[in-house]
C-alpha cells in the first residue's frame, strides 16, 4: 500500500502541476461553472501521468475482477490505454474499449469500439466527474451492448453530487482523489 500512496503523491505533483487550473471561471462539461478546472488529459497524456494511472488504477482493480476496462473517449482513451499496457506487463492481461459519444453512422455503426466482453464484467473510468450524467450515459451503453458494470472509476471526483448519482444508480465508485484533494 506504501507503493501506492507513493504513486499517487507523484500523481498528485504532475496533477498540480500540469492540470489544475484556478483563478477564472470555467464552463464545465455538466453545464456548471467554477473557478476550479482540470484538464486531465493534459496529465494522461504525459508519459510520467499516463504511467502513474495506470499503475494506480490496476492495483485498485484488483478487488473487482473486471473482464475489461472502458470509458468515454476522449477522457478515458489514455487511462484504459494505459491500464492495458500495464496489466499484460503484470502478466493479468485486462483488454480496453471505447464509447463513442455517438454511434457510428458508417463502418460497423458501433457505439462501442475494441475489445468489449459481451456479457462481459467491466470497469468503466473517466478523468474528472462533477454531476456523473456522462458516466452514467455510458454505463447504459454498456449495459444495452449486454455488458455488467462491476465498478465506476475517476481519477478526480469534483465532489459535486456525482459519487451520489453514480452510487445511488447501483455502481460502486472510486476516485483517486477529490477536489479537496487538490486544493
Amino acid at each position: 500500500m506504501n507503493n501506492v500512496n507513493n504513486l499517487k503523491d507523484q500523481l498528485k505533483e504532475v496533477l498540480l502541476k500540469k492540470s489544475v487550473i484556478t483563478g477564472r471561471e470555467f464552463k464545465l462539461a455538466s453545464g456548471r461553472t467554477s473557478n476550479f478546472y482540470v484538464d486531465a488529459r493534459v496529465t494522461t497524456l504525459d508519459p510520467e501521468g499516463a504511467y502513474l494511472c495506470g499503475k494506480i488504477f490496476l492495483q485498485m482493480l484488483k478487488d473487482f475482477n473486471v473482464d475489461a476496462v472502458g470509458g468515454y473517449s476522449i477522457g478515458a482513451d489514455p487511462i484504459v490505454s494505459s491500464i492495458a499496457v500495464f496489466s499484460y506487463m503484470e502478466g493479468i492481461p485486462i483488454p480496453a474499449f471505447i464509447i463513442r459519444k455517438e454511434e457510428k453512422t458508417h463502418g460497423t455503426g458501433k457505439i462501442i469500439e475494441g475489445n468489449f466482453p459481451e456479457n462481459g464484467r467491466v470497469a468503466i473510468f473517466d478523468d474528472v466527474v462533477t454531476s456523473g450524467g456522462s458516466i452514467l450515459r455510458g454505463a447504459a451503453q454498456v449495459e444495452k451492448q449486454g455488458g455488467n458494470v462491476a465498478v465506476v472509476m475517476a481519477i478526480i471526483d469534483r465532489e459535486e453530487g456525482g459519487r451520489d448519482k453514480i452510487e445511488g444508480a447501483g455502481y460502486p465508485f472510486l476516485s483517486i482523489f477529490t477536489k479537496k484533494d487538490l486544493m
